[in-house]
């Protein structure tokens, strides 16, 4: 997500680190679903051995609960400074973390009541019900869409997009569009399942399979991250799947290094500081310059406009590598 949300030059991207325009998934269409999915995955290896233990459900889903309602606020705090640091026109109450919160309620309340069975049954009920609600809405179309026309009814103004000429809006972290972003962190909880009971070969399998069905589906359904579309699901399920079962097999068991831990441990953390820190050099008018002279103005006459946009932005990330690498080994785990 640093990546790929902090170029130097919004202008000049390369391509596999934009998100599709509309219909389509390029790599970075990938991101967030692979966060969602973990999240479902930390529930089954975090949570559910609890309640396996003995601990009282009750107990455990007010934890969840209250560990939910601080990742909203952060994402709603998030917004607040981005909205009187940067002079946006509104406050936005959608967002990334807002969306991982009510993802974590959910699928917390899932795993603890829920069986395995039920948990897939309801998996299949969210993908097929989406799309039957996306069909009986009519266009998937920018603005006129289902999600976008409830989300225009609910929040109108404030959403992340809203045009005042037509009273039309779009939010791609709206309300409607996380059954489908449920379904992604379902998914995640039975892979960690299966991960827990050491079964990276049924990782794996499912894997293909949601990518085999994804593609299929994609024929009816186009794969569309702002609709978080059933298809799109599925297909960015079965990467994360066999990302996570490739992880397994080459850290956990050949003992490869883990060079993602640190940020792992810390990813709440990092993902907040540095949106401060891009609010901060924003209002402070400082990001402009920072760019133009530490690569813009040296770099784009020898390699194009491009190359310099990318390397702000692996600096900008290998800075906040040193930062929770710092952090990891003085044993400093901030969470939420």
């Amino acid at each position: 997500m640093l990546l790929v949300n902090n170029p130097g030059d919004w202008g000049h991207v390369y391509a596999p680190l934009l998100h599709a325009e509309w219909h389509g998934c390029t790599p970075t269409d990938l991101v967030f679903p692979f966060f969602l999915f973990i999240v479902g995955v930390s529930i089954a290896l975090g949570v559910v051995p609890r309640m396996e233990a003995g601990a009282d459900r009750g107990a455990l889903m007010r934890s969840v609960a209250v560990r939910a309602l601080r990742i909203v606020g952060l994402g709603l705090l998030l917004h607040v400074l981005a909205w009187w640091w940067m002079e946006m026109p509104h406050f936005r109450p959608w967002g990334v973390l807002q969306r991982i919160g009510l993802c974590f309620l959910a699928a917390g309340a899932v795993a603890l009541w829920l069986r395995p069975r039920a948990q897939w049954l309801l998996t299949g009920a969210l993908l097929l019900g989406w799309w039957a609600l996306l069909a009986w809405g009519g266009s998937l179309e920018p603005w006129v869409n289902l999600a976008s026309r409830v989300d225009t009814a609910l929040l109108g103004p404030w959403l992340y997009q809203f045009d005042p000429m037509t009273g039309r809006g779009h939010d791609p972290e709206g309300l409607p569009s996380t059954l489908g972003a449920l379904a992604t962190t379902l998914l995640g909880l039975r892979a960690g399942d299966w991960l827990r009971h050491g079964r990276p070969r049924a990782l794996c399998i499912g894997g293909v399979a949601a990518l085999l069905l994804g593609l299929l589906w994609a024929q009816l359904l186009p794969w569309n991250k702002n609709l978080w579309t059933s298809s799109y699901v599925l297909w960015s399920g079965g990467w994360a799947m066999l990302a996570l079962a490739a992880a397994h097999v080459l850290v956990d068991r050949r003992r490869w290094p883990a060079l993602g831990r640190s940020f792992g441990v810390n990813a709440i953390a990092a993902y907040a500081g540095s949106a401060v820190m891009v609010y901060l050099f924003a209002a402070l008018g400082w990001w402009e310059p920072v760019y133009r002279i530490g690569f813009a103005g040296w770099m784009t006459p020898r390699f194009g406009p491009y190359l310099p946009s990318l390397a702000f932005a692996l600096a900008f990330v290998g800075f906040w590598w040193l930062v929770v690498r710092a952090m990891d080994r003085r044993g400093w785990h901030i969470k939420v």
